[in-house]
């Protein structure tokens, strides 16, 4: 089966001799590690069955979050939190988009450009919303997701997606204040509230005059700003899940490698037709890394009472689920090799138990970290 990073591997070499100069840090190193991710390269680590002593090795992972290989976990314990903190009202999610005639704007100036897009649009937000027609309290708690792609990962369509509880808590705190119903916020005006916002934010930044070059009557035109009902808020979350901690391409969507092509399969957008492409081997490698982040950019944002290290008093079933969560974080940690002292060579790791195929239960027995081509980190296990 073809993967993403067989794909990179066979073709960013090319890439990089013909771009290496102009290619930011972040994609060089996402690229080099991506390319390596469960090779052995980057180190490995080897399993024994307490039983039959049968052992199996496994290429180590470094969890960038850019390699299809390393998020489905983080995906699912995310889902799992953020279902655990739903209330139980009617949930909006609210988009914000940029025209296609600034995009590429954007995409140079990713680190401005994405925080603008969080910002102006959460603030948009809580302004209408708390309109005394509408909410009547700006103390409102919600999420947004970063989203750069579409249904086909070669197009370039950053927008940010906001989940958000069709209410807010009174100014004094003493109660719950609900949404009209079906209704948050006016569509319309945040469709012309937003640019205005976002200018503002590229003017502070240094950023107006290669946007009025890009399309000068793009800031008095509405912006697409799309509002949904949807429910209890579980299909929202679930539907997000899989953008949060996702690459723009997944691994089983890729139907073929070779030394000049790559053939990948997309969902035409509004449909549900599959269709399959056949693109250059440089231009699969520069519609992978157009998605790249730049460090310290985050993918999600919380606001206000919806942050995790928020004080607000949450219902105690909401709470004892969260409290599982954490009990299980915890005995994740304790067998986790990262708390190995960094200063030590040899150390001793909790054993971690996994169920294969015939029901062996395998120990962790040796695990070698490996950076830059050198072994700096190794741990064995409990004699």
């Amino acid at each position: 089966m073809s993967t993403v990073a067989e794909a990179l591997r066979q073709h960013a070499d090319q890439y990089v001799n013909q771009f290496g100069k102009a290619m930011p840090r972040e994609h060089r190193r996402m690229l080099s590690l991506v390319t390596r991710c469960r090779t052995g390269e980057l180190g490995h680590f080897i399993k024994q069955c307490d039983t039959c002593s049968n052992q199996q090795w496994y290429g180590r992972s470094w969890g960038n979050r850019h390699c299809p290989n390393c998020q489905n976990d983080k995906s699912a314990l995310w889902l799992a939190k953020r279902l655990a903190r739903l209330l139980p009202v009617q949930y909006y999610l609210v988009t914000f988009t940029v025209p296609a005639s600034l995009r590429m704007v954007v995409r140079a100036n990713q680190r401005a450009c994405y925080g603008a897009l969080f910002d102006c649009g959460a603030q948009t937000l809580i302004e209408l919303a708390s309109g005394k027609r509408f909410i009547g309290s700006d103390r409102m708690g919600f999420f947004g997701a970063l989203h750069t792609w579409g249904r086909d990962f070669t197009v370039y369509n950053p927008h940010v997606h906001f989940v958000v509880p069709g209410g807010a808590v009174s100014t004094d705190g003493s109660k719950w204040m609900s949404a009209p119903e079906n209704f948050l916020l006016p569509q319309k005006a945040a469709a012309k509230v937003y640019p205005g916002k976002f200018r503002d934010a590229m003017r502070a930044a240094g950023l107006e005059q290669q946007f009025k070059q890009a399309d000068a009557t793009a800031w008095f035109k509405p912006w697409t700003v799309d509002v949904q009902a949807v429910g209890n808020g579980q299909a929202a979350l679930k539907y997000l899940a899989p953008y949060v901690h996702r690459v723009a391409i997944s691994n089983n969507r890729i139907e073929a490698v070779d030394e000049k092509s790559v053939t990948y399969r997309f969902t035409l957008s509004g449909t549900k037709q599959s269709r399959t492409r056949n693109v250059p081997g440089n231009e699969f490698v520069r519609g992978f890394l157009q998605h790249t982040l730049p460090s310290r950019i985050q993918r999600i944002r919380y606001y206000r009472w919806a942050s995790p290290n928020c004080k607000l008093k949450f219902p105690v079933r909401t709470n004892a689920g969260l409290l599982l969560l954490g009990v299980v974080h915890h005995l994740f940690r304790r067998s986790n090799p990262k708390n190995m002292n960094p200063r030590s060579q040899t150390l001793i790791c909790y054993p971690t138990f996994f169920v294969v195929d015939g029901g062996h239960m395998f120990d962790l027995i040796r695990f070698l970290c490996v950076a830059n081509g050198r072994k700096f980190l190794q741990c064995q296990s409990h004699p």
